[in-house]
């Protein structure tokens, strides 16, 4: 309740100090005709969702291991998306950090934030496999696996932010899962990091929803997304995040399924990826689109939570 009434109190000077300072969307031109009228709409609103989750957590949470690795793993994560962010801003165009300098600084972060998880934070190498009371050890290569549940999820989140409203939501859905996954592990500093969070997207989406008038831009997605996957590797539901963010699943496969098929076949599979794009040139509107999706991440968390709780008790 706290970071949502920081983000609705604080979000039209904000968005006032955007637009003075003439920090706007360079929409890229490959994509839908009608996102041009988004050109110059104020970016960067990440930071808005990132300041007011981290003021209730400084203050209500109680700064365990694992809650600081998720932290630390959101704030580094959101450095990067602004380096992102202000090169855009900079060269006014739709292109930031190159793909290898992104990922580049994304493996050093995790490899960081990953060793400190498994050294200090209690994280354990074998992975759960949900329902089925298995487990896969890993070992060594446990490192690859945090690299990839993190980088897929944090880009994924960033891919999804495409329309008015759809990340913020989604990850907020998401989320609640999380906060009650972390309520039943009885870890309540994992719970008020992601419940403050929750209340960040929902503030900030006040003023992102159709038509937007702020955009959370690379701080926001790769912060939020890094955050998302961060839980799920501290509390070993690294599988279980593939149906909670099943969305974030979807968007992301879409993308490399589109680039794979029209490099070997030269063929395109989707109108235009990621995969929300291909709705809006199948004649949905923004909202339906938007909406429908909201309704498939419900579905998808309240089955992850599920599957999460009866594998529980």
């Amino acid at each position: 309740m706290l970071a949502m009434l920081l983000g609705v109190v604080a979000g039209p000077r904000f968005i006032a100090w955007l637009r003075r300072r003439g920090i706007g969307q360079n929409i890229r031109q490959e994509g839908p005709e009608s996102h041009s009228s988004k050109q110059g709409t104020p970016t960067m609103g990440g930071l808005l969702i990132v300041v007011v989750a981290t003021i209730p957590y400084l203050v209500l949470g109680q700064k365990t291991v694992p809650g600081l690795v998720v932290f630390t793993l959101m704030l580094g994560s959101a450095f990067i998306g602004l380096l992102d962010d202000l090169l855009k801003v900079r060269r006014k165009r739709s292109l930031g950090l190159s793909g290898k300098t992104k990922m580049t600084l994304q493996l050093v972060l995790i490899l960081i934030v990953g060793w400190f998880a498994i050294r200090f934070a209690g994280v354990d190498s074998d992975v759960d496999i949900p329902l089925v009371d298995a487990k896969v050890a890993f070992g060594g290569l446990y490192f690859l696996v945090v690299y990839l549940v993190i980088a897929f999820t944090s880009n994924s989140v960033n891919l999804t932010d495409g329309l008015d409203g759809l990340a913020a939501g989604a990850v907020a859905i998401c989320l609640i899962a999380y906060t009650g996954i972390c309520f039943l592990r009885r870890e309540p500093d994992l719970a008020i990091l992601s419940a403050s969070l929750v209340g960040a997207c929902v503030g900030f989406l006040w003023y992102n929803s159709f038509p937007a008038q702020v955009f959370m831009g690379d701080v926001g997605s790769l912060a939020l997304g890094a955050a998302l996957a961060g839980l799920a590797v501290v509390t070993g539901t690294e599988v279980l995040l593939l149906i909670i963010g099943g969305l974030f699943v979807i968007e992301g496969l879409s993308v490399i399924i589109q680039v794979i098929s029209f490099r070997v076949f030269r063929r395109r599979v989707f109108l235009m990826t990621p995969i929300h794009h291909h709705f809006e040139l199948k004649n949905w509107s923004e909202t339906k689109i938007i909406v429908r999706f909201w309704i498939i991440t419900v579905i998808f968390a309240l089955l992850g939570f599920s599957i999460y709780y009866i594998d529980s008790y």
